[in-house]
């Protein structure tokens, strides 16, 4: 994957997918001493990041394959990615979700004509009912991150940050399959000038910084925490990537995450997700690393049940 291979990407996608505002706060550059501006992939389609690399993916299939469908597993935003891009090339999709997943995510799901299969909540359980699918429909399975198409599609929202602001020191993004993480760091390095990729993850589900101090992929042993789009571990695709192009990787605690949550809903009037307020917990927590400089932080996604706030 290089540079040209990027440009292509988005410019395939464009027609799909919305250009989503930069926004920057007072309020949120005075408490973390540096100018941050945000990426808001929270006002993308399906509310979310995601819908980039789903739609890079499913647009290079073949007309056997669209015909066939495609099939993934997901908790909930590429499950929403996956059906809408599919619906734009008339293909079915096939969504395993776990039991689990939020309710408003299960509906959003078929409100883009996605087909829900669920399972229990496990990796092992998601995987093995996916690979059912596939056998049984013939349809071409796309993974939520661990895939090339994926991975540069979630780099364009980096591309088009550095577009608009070209002299960012440094990008933030949460981490859970890599799939952001990775596309985010080929952009940086491709675009940007010395700017730096941090990843930020909660300390409950911290497999990445351990990946990254081991140089292997780590597991959790939990995946009790509230950032639920973060869940999932690395994929052989997206660490090789993260490690090669990547600073490095911030942790905080969930009362930071849900803080930092409040925090953006009450200075900028803007929904976002657990998993999105990781990385701007990691500025607050790191003011130091940052100070007095310009970075970007990517707001991955803004899909709440509002019914279920955690304050």
């Amino acid at each position: 994957m290089n540079q040209k291979h990027l440009l292509a990407c988005h410019e395939r996608i464009l027609p799909y997918i919305h250009r989503t505002p930069v926004l920057t706060s007072r309020w949120i550059n005075e408490r973390a001493g540096t100018e941050v501006f945000f990426k808001c992939e929270n006002f993308q389609r399906g509310g979310a990041y995601k819908a980039r690399g789903a739609t890079n993916a499913v647009l290079q299939l073949t007309d056997t394959q669209k015909k066939n469908g495609v099939v993934t597993h997901s908790s909930g935003n590429f499950a929403q990615a996956l059906s809408i891009a599919a619906k734009n090339v008339g293909a079915k999709a096939f969504i395993v979700m776990p039991l689990t997943a939020p309710k408003v995510k299960k509906d959003a799901v078929k409100a883009y004509g996605g087909n829900i299969i669920e399972c229990e909540p496990t990796l092992k359980a998601r995987e093995a009912m996916a690979e059912k699918i596939v056998r049984e429909k013939e349809a071409t399975f796309i993974h939520p991150s661990n895939d090339e198409q994926v991975i540069m599609g979630q780099g364009t929202a980096c591309m088009e940050l550095l577009e608009e602001r070209p002299g960012l020191s440094a990008i933030l993004i949460p981490v859970g399959g890599g799939g952001l993480a990775a596309g985010t760091s080929l952009a940086a390095y491709f675009f940007g000038t010395h700017c730096e990729v941090w990843g930020a993850e909660p300390f409950s589900v911290d497999d990445a910084y351990r990946s990254f101090k081991s140089g292997k992929i780590e597991s959790n042993a939990s995946t009790e925490t509230i950032a639920d789009g973060l869940r999932t571990q690395l994929g052989d695709r997206s660490f090789p990537i993260m490690k090669k192009y990547m600073k490095g990787i911030i942790r905080v605690e969930e009362a930071e995450i849900v803080e930092t949550m409040r925090f953006v809903w009450e200075r900028m009037k803007i929904i976002i997700e657990p998993s999105s307020a990781v990385a701007l917990a990691a500025v607050f927590r790191e003011k130091d690393k940052f100070r007095n400089k310009h970075i970007g932080v990517i707001i991955s996604g803004g899909n709440v049940d509002l019914n279920n706030l955690p304050f």
